[in-house]
C-alpha cells in the first residue's frame, strides 16, 4: 500500500519472510517465503523456529521507543525505569516515566520490540536470525510470557527447543469485533512438551560435545546490544515510523491495547507471568 509516495506496513493474516534487499516495489521476498508457503499449501501462518540465546531477554528486546517523525531516527527509548533520549550533549541516560506520564513524549511513545529467530533446523547460516518487528503489546506479552515459560521447563535450554511461531486471530469489543491478529510461540507441531525438551537436551549435549559455548554467545550479544546508543538500522526506521505514526484514520484499532500501555513495560510483562501461572 502508498501513500504519497510512501509505501505503508500493511497489516496481514499470514506471515512475510523478506531479504535485507529493497527494489522499487519494496523490500524482496526471501526465497523461503515461497518454499515454505508452498510446504504450507497456501498462507503461512505458522513458522518452524529455534531460539539464538537461552537468555529469554536477549530473544526478545522489548523497549518504549520514540521516534522522530521527520528524520525517522530514534530519539528517546526506554523500559519505564530508565532511557536513553538524544539531547543537546547526545545520548543522555535519565528516569522514565513511562508513556502515559512523559511530556517529552506527548503521547507519541509506544511500546515496541524485536524477536530473533532461526527459522527451520538449516545449517547453512547457524547464527543468522530474521528478525520480527512489532508493536503489538498483544504479542510482545504473548512472547514475553512464552520465553519465560520454556526456559524454565527446559532447564534453561531455551536456545535447543524446537518451538514454532503461530500467528492467532481475536476480536474483542474494544477492535469491534473485528479479527486482529497476535504471534504465538508454540512447540513444533507433532511434537508433545515432554518430547520438545528431550530433544532440546539431547541437542544440548551434542553442542556441548563439539564445543560450542551457549553462554559465551549470549554474553557476547548482551555486550553488543549493550554498547549500541539504539539499535535500529537507518534502513529499518522509515517502516517503523509509519507503523508508530499511520496517517489514516482510525489509528489503533487493530488493537485492543493499543494507546493503553502500561507504566512500567517490564512490570506490566511481568505481573501477566504471574497472573496465568497463579492460574
Amino acid at each position: 500500500m502508498e501513500r504519497n509516495g510512501k509505501r505503508l506496513p500493511e497489516k496481514d493474516d499470514q506471515f512475510t519472510l523478506t531479504s535485507q534487499v529493497q527494489n522499487r516495489d519494496g523490500w524482496v521476498l526471501h526465497p523461503l517465503d515461497e518454499a515454505l508457503k508452498r510446504e504450507a499449501g497456501g498462507k503461512l501462518r505458522t513458522l518452524p523456529v529455534r531460539l539464538l540465546f537461552n537468555d529469554p531477554a536477549l530473544n526478545l528486546r522489548a523497549d518504549y521507543s520514540l521516534f522522530d517523525r521527520d528524520t525517522g531516527r530514534p530519539v528517546c527509548v526506554g523500559n519505564g525505569e530508565s532511557c536513553r533520549r538524544v539531547g543537546n550533549e547526545g545520548v543522555e541516560g535519565l528516569p522514565c516515566p513511562g508513556p502515559d506520564t512523559c511530556r517529552f513524549a506527548d503521547g507519541q511513545c509506544k511500546a515496541y520490540a524485536r524477536f530473533n529467530v532461526v527459522i527451520g533446523d538449516s545449517q547453512d547460516d547457524t547464527l543468522g536470525s530474521f528478525v520480527l518487528r512489532t508493536t503489538s503489546f498483544n504479542t510482545i506479552r504473548t512472547l514475553a510470557a512464552r520465553l519465560q515459560y520454556f526456559s524454565a521447563v527446559s532447564g534453561g535450554r531455551l536456545a535447543c527447543m524446537p518451538l514454532e511461531l503461530k500467528l492467532r486471530g481475536k476480536s474483542t469489543t474494544m477492535s469491534y469485533r473485528t479479527a486482529i491478529y497476535y504471534v504465538d510461540l508454540v512447540v513444533r507441531s507433532g511434537l508433545g512438551l515432554e518430547q520438545a525438551i528431550e530433544e532440546a537436551r539431547e541437542l544440548d549435549q551434542r553442542r556441548q560435545g563439539s564445543g560450542f559455548d551457549q553462554a559465551a554467545l549470549d554474553e557476547a550479544a548482551r555486550q553488543g546490544f549493550a554498547n549500541g546508543a539504539f539499535e535500529e538500522l537507518e534502513e529499518d526506521v522509515p517502516a517503523v515510523v509509519e507503523e508508530f505514526y499511520p496517517e489514516a484514520a482510525g489509528e489503533g484499532a487493530g488493537d485492543p491495547l493499543a494507546g493503553k500501555a502500561p507504566t512500567s513495560l517490564g512490570s506490566k510483562l511481568e505481573a501477566k507471568v504471574a497472573r496465568a501461572a497463579n492460574g
